[in-house]
């Protein structure tokens, strides 16, 4: 016999509003005790100094992270003028100083440069792998760490404020790996100023959005009087891209065993109009709930991931249907 896993049964996202100075792995070990889950990750993580979205997964929910980490995201973060440092925001050493106070006129004229796909070099402090060592390992030890530029994708970027000569505040909608500090040093250096970033919160990841999230302290209370489910995303809100086919008790039970179903030809072809180009991923719905992640291949749902929620009346059961009001 395997051995039990520790804690409850309980599957599905928590859109979390990540406050300052909490790293995410610490984010999710506070939300999986609260919820007594029995695994828990996250998709895509957030700076300690950043606050905002950070999706957490609880259960089944976790077999969908792959999927939430090549969403676009969108972020807020404000410039400050005068300083550039060695990790490019306000914890950083000073590596220059300079008098110079890009207008915001100058700022917003620069923007289209970084619109569409860009070349960018990653942040010396930042999580790349480096012959199996985190770049901002070898940052902090001293060492000079040079990283390769590659291509990221920015759908928007814009102005929103500028309120005194020192600050000035932008947003950007943009594909996955994109770094905001990488943007800041560059408009920076484009202008002939210093700068770095002094504060920086994520907005959106995918479908999980700032102004559906829950913080710490919501959730907290929610457990003093054991409702937390009521936070609770379903488990398929990560999948929200992905088409979705409903299917019979019968082919759910067979997807569940690792079987494949074979789909009538009205079927297939609604699902073609709907998969994107390059892709063969259908989820396969019952009863409401996610079944089986699974390859159309030939006119048949072959199951690559399987998920075992729990049914209706089972001590963990949760409603998925509850948000935060």
């Amino acid at each position: 016999m395997g051995r039990r896993r520790k804690g409850e049964a309980v599957s599905g996202w928590i859109n979390l509003d990540k406050p300052y100075d909490l790293g995410s792995t610490q984010a999710v070990s506070r939300v999986r005790r609260l919820f007594n889950a029995q695994k828990a990750g996250h998709a895509g993580t957030l700076d300690p100094l950043a606050t905002g979205i950070l999706p957490i997964a609880l259960g089944e929910a976790t077999k969908t992270v792959p999927f939430l980490m090549n969403a676009d995201k969108a972020y807020r973060f404000t410039i400050a003028w005068g300083r550039s440092t060695t990790t490019l925001d306000r914890e950083g050493a000073v590596l220059a100083v300079s008098d110079v106070r890009p207008s915001p006129e100058a700022v917003a004229a620069l923007l289209p440069r970084f619109v569409g796909e860009i070349s960018q070099v990653p942040p010396a402090y930042s999580a790349i792998k480096i012959d199996g060592e985190r770049a901002y390992d070898l940052a902090r030890a001293g060492e000079t760490v040079e990283l390769a530029a590659r291509i990221v994708t920015v759908h928007d970027a814009r102005l929103v404020e500028a309120t005194d000569p020192d600050h000035v505040t932008l947003e950007i909608d943009c594909g996955k790996g994109t770094y905001v500090r990488a943007i800041v040093r560059d408009i920076a250096e484009m202008l002939g100023a210093c700068g770095h970033v002094s504060d920086l919160r994520r907005t959106r990841v995918g479908p999980f959005a700032a102004e559906s999230a829950v913080t710490l302290e919501y959730l907290e209370d929610l457990g003093h009087k054991a409702r937390q489910s009521e936070a609770l995303l379903p488990v398929e809100t990560a999948l929200d891209d992905i088409p979705a086919l409903a299917v019979t008790d019968e082919d759910a039970f067979r997807l569940k065993q690792g079987r494949p179903i074979v789909l009538v030809p009205r079927q297939v072809e609604a699902v073609k109009a709907r998969l994107k180009p390059g892709s063969r991923t259908v989820s396969a719905m019952a009863g409401g709930s996610v079944v089986a992640l699974c390859e159309m291949r030939a006119g048949r749902l072959e199951p690559s991931r399987v998920f075992h929620l729990e049914k209706s009346g089972d001590q963990s059961d949760v409603d998925y249907g509850r948000t935060q009001g």
